[in-house]
C-alpha cells in the first residue's frame, strides 16, 4: 500500500492546526534565553550544535530529519500526475489530501528540516522566512540535483553531464566547474547537491550511464573526488561552498536485467574491488558530507536497511562523518517495493537503526518515527546523531546568520562568462573521435560553393544538455545546427538543414525520403543521432532515470535514416549526442567519420563544430567500453582473466571501441615506460613511472597517457589490466614531452581473504600507452618482494 494513502485530508488539517500554536507543549524551546548561544556566530560549531540541541525535545530533533518538496514543485506536480502514479515516479511529487499551504506551515512551525526541488531565489526566501517564524529560528536545508551544473534552475551554466566530464580525464577542469556549480547553487538559495553519482558503470544499458563516470573505479574516484572538493572546498563553511552527497550506495548500475532500481546481485569480492573503492575515497580523501542510499536491494537486503555498509563499513572501518539521505520516498518502499517490512512505521524502525539520517521526503515519517523512539525500537541516540550532523552542516554553511539571499546575485551569478568558458572546455575535451576515415575530418576551411546538409534528431534542440537540466533560455544553449552554421558559413560553406523528427520516435519514412533528397543536393552529410535523457521530455526520452534500454542502437527509425543517405555515395559524418554509449558497427563502417560528443552541455554545438572544422583538436576518450552488441554484455576492459578463454557463435568478442581510447587529428609516438626503481618497498613507497610522447604529426594536440596495472600471480583472480594513472599532455608538431606517472601502494593492493587492504608479494605488470588495448600498450615489470599491509 503506498504510504500517502494512509493520510486522511482530515487527520491531516487537525496536525496543521496543532503545529500552528506557538508549540506551547514545547517547553524546551519557550524557555530559550534572550541571546541564546547557538545564535552567537563567534562560538565554535561544536558549543553552537550542544545549546541548540540542549533546548529541542524529541520531536524538534526529528522534525530535522524531515524533507518536503518545494511549494511550488509541488503544485506543478498535482497538475502533472495522478496519486496513482505517484508510487513509480522519482521526479515529480505531492502529498495527495495536503494542501501546500499546509506544508508551508509545518515550515513555520519548525516542523521540516530540508526541502528539495525548489528551483528559485524568491521560493528560497519565502520557506527560510517561513523558518524563522518557528520557536527556535531553524534555517532550512535546500538541496538539488544539481548533477552538471544547477540544470534545474532556468538561466544556469548547463556544464557537460558526468558521462562527458570523465571523457575528458582532467580532474582540475571538473573540480573548478564543480566550484562554478556551488556558487551558482548558493546564490540561488540552494546548498546542498545530490551528486556526484559514483556508481561505477557495469551495464550500458542502464539509462543513468550519462549521470556516472564511466566502468573504471578509479576514474570514477577520481571524478568524484573532483567534483566532491569542487563542490565543499575545504569543510564546505561559508557561503560560497556547498555540501556534496555520494551516491547511490550501492551497485544499483548491476541490475540483473539492466532496469533502474531492479535487483543487484554481486559478490562482497566485486562489492569491495568495482563498486566501493570511489565510495572509500569520497569519504577519505575528499571528506564527502552526506551519501544516499540506492533504489536497488544487494543479495537481498534494501540499499536503506543496509547497516553494513552505512554504519558498520562507511562510519565505523572508513570514518565518514556526515549524514545519509533516503532516496526518493526509498524507506517506504522496504514495505511496497522490497516486501520486508510490513509497513511505513517497521520500514522507517530498519532504516534509522541501519543509519539513515534524514527521510526524501514526505509526511508521516515524523510522527512514527517519534512513536518508534517513545516504544524504545529506535534509541533516541540515533536521532540525536542524525539530528546534530544535520545541524552542524546548517551551521558551517552559515545560514543562522543569513539564511536569505539576493535574488539579483543570482541573477548575475548564473551562466557567469568563467563559467561559460569552463562549460565550452569541458565541452572540447569530452568529445571522442571514434573514426576519421581518410582523415575527412578536419573539414577544409574553403567551402566556397560546397553544401553541408544537416538532420537528424538532436541536431536543432537542447538534448545536448543531458538529463537533470530544465529547458534553458535558448539565447543560452548552442545547438548542433547553430554552431555548424556559425563556423561553417564563416568558412564559405552552404548549410542546409532538415528537421526529419525532433525525436527519434517521430523520423517518419517521409520524412526520411525527403531527408535523403536534400541530402543528395549537397556535398557531404551530417547526421546528429544518439538518444534523448531530456528531463521534461518524459514521453518522448529514451534514457536517462528510469528509462532504461533493451539496445544499444540506435532509437526509432535513425539507423534507417542514415541508410538512406548513405545510399547515395557521398560522404557522411555522424555526430552522436546521448549520455548512453551506441553501438552500430554496421553505421560505423559505412561513414566517413564518427564524433561522440555525448551530452555536452550548453556549449555543444560551438565545440563540436570547432573539432569539425579543425579550431579544436580533438582529445576525448571513452570513459566506458562501447560493445559491438548487446549480446556482448557484460563487456568492461578490467575483466578476470577467462572472461574471454572461448567465443560467441555469432559475435565477436572484442568491442566496438576500448576503454581509454579516442582519436586526434595527429599522431603520437610513445616510449617504454621506465620506473625510478624496480622493487617496491613498503606502505610509504612511491615510485615514478616516465613516459616520452611525441607528437609526430602536423597539428598541436593533447594526447592523454594511462598507466595499468596487472598483478601477474595473486590469491584471488584479478583483472587483466586496471587504470592507476593518467595525464593529459598538450604537444606541439615534432615536440617530446616526459611524463611522469605515480605509482604507490595502493595502486598495487587488493583484499585478501578477510577483506583486509594489502599488497601481495609478486611481479606487476606495467603497462602504458593512449587506450586500454593491449596494442596500444608498451609494459615494464615491478617487483613487490613483501606483503605490505595498508591502514584501510
Amino acid at each position: 500500500m503506498n504510504i500517502f494513502k494512509n493520510i486522511s485530508i482530515t487527520a491531516f488539517s487537525l496536525l496543521t492546526v496543532l503545529v500552528s500554536c506557538k508549540n506551547q507543549d514545547n517547553t524546551k524551546a519557550s524557555s530559550t534565553d534572550a541571546n541564546p548561544l547557538y545564535l552567537d556566530a563567534t562560538a565554535s560549531v561544536n558549543d553552537r550544535v550542544s545549546d541548540l540541541m540542549s533546548r529541542m525535545t524529541l520531536e524538534d530533533k526529528v522534525y530535522q530529519m524531515c524533507q518536503y518538496v518545494g511549494l511550488e514543485h509541488m503544485k506543478h506536480a498535482e497538475n502533472e500526475l495522478t496519486p496513482e502514479e505517484l508510487e513509480k515516479n522519482d521526479a515529480l511529487g505531492f502529498y495527495p489530501g495536503v494542501h501546500s499551504d499546509s506544508i508551508g506551515r509545518l515550515a513555520e512551525a519548525g516542523h521540516v528540516g530540508s526541502f528539495l526541488h525548489v528551483v528559485t531565489p524568491e521560493e528560497a526566501n519565502h520557506l527560510q522566512r517561513l523558518a524563522q517564524k518557528s520557536p527556535l529560528k531553524i534555517p532550512l536545508l535546500i538541496g538539488i540535483d544539481a548533477i552538471h551544473g544547477n540544470g534545474l534552475v532556468s538561466g544556469s551554466t548547463i556544464y557537460p553531464s558526468p558521462i562527458s566530464q570523465a571523457a575528458t580525464f582532467d580532474d582540475a577542469l571538473i573540480k573548478e566547474g564543480s566550484r562554478q556549480t556551488a556558487l551558482e547553487m548558493r546564490a540561488n538559495g540552494m546548498h546542498w547537491s545530490f551528486t556526484p553519482n559514483i556508481d561505477v558503470l557495469r551495464d550500458p544499458r542502464w539509462g543513468r550511464t550519462g549521470e556516472t563516470y564511466g566502468e573504471d573505479p578509479y576514474l570514477v574516484g577520481n571524478m568524484g573526488v573532483a567534483t566532491i572538493n569542487g563542490l565543499q572546498s575545504d569543510d564546505f563553511s561559508g557561503t560560497e561552498s556547498v555540501i556534496a552527497c555520494a551516491k547511490h550506495l550501492i551497485a544499483g548500475s548491476s541490475s540483473i536485467n539492466g532496469l533502474n532500481a531492479s535487483p543487484t546481485d554481486v559478490s562482497k569480492r566485486t562489492l569491495f574491488e568495482i563498486f566501493l573503492p570511489p565510495y572509500r575515497r569520497a569519504v577519505q580523501e575528499a571528506n564527502v558530507y552526506s551519501i544516499m542510499a540506492a533504489h536497488n536491494e544487494v543479495a537481498g537486503l534494501p540499499g536503506h536497511m543496509d547497516k553494513f555498509m552505512m554504519n558498520d563499513l562507511m562510519r565505523d572501518r572508513w570514518g565518514f562523518e556526515g549524514f545519509y539521505v533516503s532516496d526518493w520516498n526509498d524507506i517506504s518502499r522496504i514495505d511496497i517495493w522490497h516486501h520486508v517490512a510490513k509497513d511505513f512505521k517497521q520500514s522507517i524502525e530498519f532504516s534509522i537503526n541501519a543509519g539513515m539520517d534524514m527521510n526524501m521526503h514526505g509526511p508521516i515519517f515524523d510522527k512514527l518515527l517519534i512513536e518508534l523512539v517513545n516504544e524504545g525500537k529506535v534509541d533516541e541516540a540515533r536521532v540525536d546523531y542524525a539530528c546534530r550532523k544535520i545541524l552542524e552542516a546548517k551551521f558551517k554553511l552559515g545560514l543562522f546568520e543569513n539564511p536569505f539571499i539576493d535574488v539579483e546575485k543570482a541573477n548575475s551569478t548564473n551562466f557567469a562568462k568563467s563559467h561559460q568558458e569552463n562549460a565550452l572546455e569541458q565541452a572540447r575535451k569530452a568529445i571522442v573521435l571514434q573514426k576519421n576515415d581518410k582523415n575527412i575530418l578536419p573539414l577544409s576551411t574553403n567551402g566556397k560553393n560546397k553544401t553541408i546538409f544537416i538532420t537528424g534528431p538532436n541536431a536543432n534542440n537542447q538534448t545536448t544538455l543531458g538529463d537533470w537540466v530544465s529547458p534553458q533560455p535558448e539565447e543560452n544553449v548552442v545547438t548542433m545546427l547553430e554552431g555548424i552554421t556559425t563556423i561553417g558559413e564563416a568558412n564559405g560553406y552552404n548549410i542546409d538543414y532538415f528537421d526529419a523528427g525532433d525525436r527519434s520516435k517521430e523520423i517518419t519514412d517521409a520524412n526520411i525520403i525527403k531527408a535523403a533528397q536534400k541530402a543528395k543536393q549537397a556535398d557531404l552529410s551530417v547526421l546528429v543521432l544518439g538518444e534523448n535523457s531530456f528531463r521534461h521530455d518524459w514521453s518522448r526520452k529514451t534514457t536517462g532515470e528510469n528509462v532504461d534500454r533493451a539496445t544499444l542502437q540506435l532509437s526509432g527509425n535513425q539507423l534507417k535514416l542514415a541508410k538512406e543517405i548513405i545510399a547515395l555515395g557521398k560522404p557522411v559524418i555522424v555526430v552522436y549526442v546521448s549520455g548512453s554509449p551506441i553501438a552500430e558497427p554496421w553505421l560505423e563502417n559505412n561513414v566517413a567519420a564518427v564524433l561522440n560528443t555525448w551530452e555536452s552541455g550548453a556549449f555543444a554545438g560551438q565545440a563540436t563544430a570547432e573539432i569539425l572544422f579543425g579550431q579544436v583538436n580533438p582529445s576525448g576518450k571513452l570513459p566506458l567500453t562501447i560493445p559491438r552488441s548487446v549480446g556482448q554484455l557484460q563487456m568492461v576492459y578490467n575483466h578476470k582473466p577467462t572472461a574471454y578463454i572461448h567465443k560467441y557463435n555469432t559475435e565477436k568478442k572484442v568491442p566496438l571501441h576500448p576503454f581509454g581510447f579516442g582519436l586526434s587529428y595527429t599522431t603520437f609516438k610513445f616510449s617504454e615506460p621506465k620506473l625510478s626503481k624496480t622493487s617496491f618497498s613498503g606502505i610509504d613507497d612511491e615510485i615514478t613511472a616516465t613516459v616520452e610522447v611525441t607528437n609526430t604529426g602536423k597539428v598541436a594536440g593533447d594526447e592523454v597517457v594511462q598507466l595499468y596495472i596487472h598483478d601477474e600471480v595473486s590469491s584471488y583472480t584479478r583483472p587483466v589490466k586496471e587504470l592507476k594513472a593518467y595525464k593529459r599532455v598538450s604537444l606541439n608538431p615534432g615536440e617530446t614531452k616526459t611524463v611522469s606517472l605515480t605509482i604507490n601502494a595502493e595502486s598495487l593492493a587488493m583484499y585478501d581473504s578477510a577483506y583486509n587492504f594489502v599488497v601481495e608479494p609478486g611481479d606487476f605488470m606495467i603497462m602504458t600507452g593512449n587506450s586500454s588495448s593491449d596494442k596500444s600498450l608498451k609494459t615494464t615489470m615491478l617487483n613487490v618482494p613483501q606483503l605490505i599491509k595498508l591502514k584501510n
